[in-house]
């Protein structure tokens, strides 16, 4: 990625909130990243008939570099509604969605996790066009490709790689032996051979489920299709946290998207209580990924030391609103 503009996608509740926190550190950090705002999600349907307007799709296309904050979606869904996001990583073909999950000093995080879920992000049960339904059943197809798992398992091997070099390839291919079978020899291979001198292993996502609550500081990089890795994301972020520190990014060939990945949160909009945490980590990925290293390390510094004094949201155990909490990073960050 060399674009120096990044779009910003509020969204909906909290991402008003935590999005516009992000610009202000990009200012204090001037390392030349100029940004834009651009409507999504729910209330933009509500005004204009669309979630995601192609003016905003054309821009995140021309960028290349996008920071997404939380939409809303109805329970139940609404005619002619369908969520942006997941139109984003289909549309845009952001076919890896990279999780960490890292040990931050707040009570309620465990120590000593450091772990990487990707996630294959275009297929399985998500693809959302090839179901059916009568009164009395429905059925969704369940598609995985070759492609796709030939990607997936290219980005994870190359984390692996520059990590612990410990790769998990997590599947169900005991009783679905078509579709995880497929995804678990494809990851397998390709991965071995992008990375021969990495540890590959495969486990069960039941099993692996229960092991990341035991001791998922034997973990390093887990990949996992679609569905699998969307759940088991929000386990690991529990175990750090919780969804106010779980950062991620939608990977593609040609866009990447940055993704505070814990919601809209109604029940806490225009509270001032909205977790930056995830956000500034998600914000430290993409300039690591640009190759502002410096910055990103030194935005994770202050963080960190924000978190360690105690200056936190309701949600990590703290009484900090959202102002006080990125007040004290950015004094840090311009001392």
């Amino acid at each position: 990625m060399t674009s120096n503009t990044v779009c910003l996608l509020p969204g909906d509740g909290i991402g008003l909130e935590v999005i516009p926190a992000a610009a202000n550190i990009l200012e204090v950090l001037d390392i030349g990243l100029t940004t834009e705002k651009y409507p999504i999600g729910w209330q933009c349907f509500n005004e204009t008939g669309e979630a995601l307007p192609k003016s905003t799709l054309d821009a995140v296309i021309r960028s290349g570099l996008a920071l997404f904050g939380a939409t809303r979606s109805p329970s139940g869904g609404a005619p002619g509604y369908s969520s942006p996001i997941i139109d984003l990583r289909q549309q845009l073909n952001l076919y890896a969605n990279v999780r960490p999950a890292r040990s931050l000093p707040v009570p309620s995080s465990r120590q000593n996790i450091d772990l990487l879920i990707i996630r294959e992000n275009t297929e399985g049960l998500y693809i959302r066009r090839e179901h059916w339904q009568d009164q009395d059943t429905a059925i969704a197809e369940r598609r995985i490709t070759r492609a796709s798992c030939e990607r997936v398992a290219t980005i994870a091997a190359k984390y692996a790689q520059q990590r612990k070099g410990l790769l998990t390839i997590a599947h169900k291919s005991n009783v679905l032996t078509l579709s995880d079978g497929l995804f678990l020899k494809v990851v397998r291979d390709t991965a071995r051979n992008c990375a021969p001198d990495i540890t590959i292993r495969d486990q069960l996502i039941d099993a692996l489920a229960h092991d990341l609550v035991i001791k998922p500081e034997s973990y390093d990089v887990i990949v996992t299709p679609n569905m699998y890795g969307d759940i088991i994301s929000d386990l690991t972020s529990a175990l750090v946290g919780g969804l106010g520190v779980a950062a991620s990014a939608n990977v593609g060939e040609s866009c990447t998207i940055y993704e505070p990945v814990h919601g809209s949160a109604p029940d806490i909009v225009g509270k001032n209580l909205a977790n930056p945490t995830a956000t500034i980590l998600s914000l430290g990925m993409m300039l690591e990924d640009l190759g502002h290293r410096d910055a990103s390390n030194r935005l994770k510094l202050e963080l960190n030391n924000t978190l360690a004094a105690g200056i936190c949201t309701p949600d990590l155990g703290g009484e900090a609103t959202t102002d006080i909490m990125l007040t004290s990073i950015l004094e840090k960050l311009t001392k």
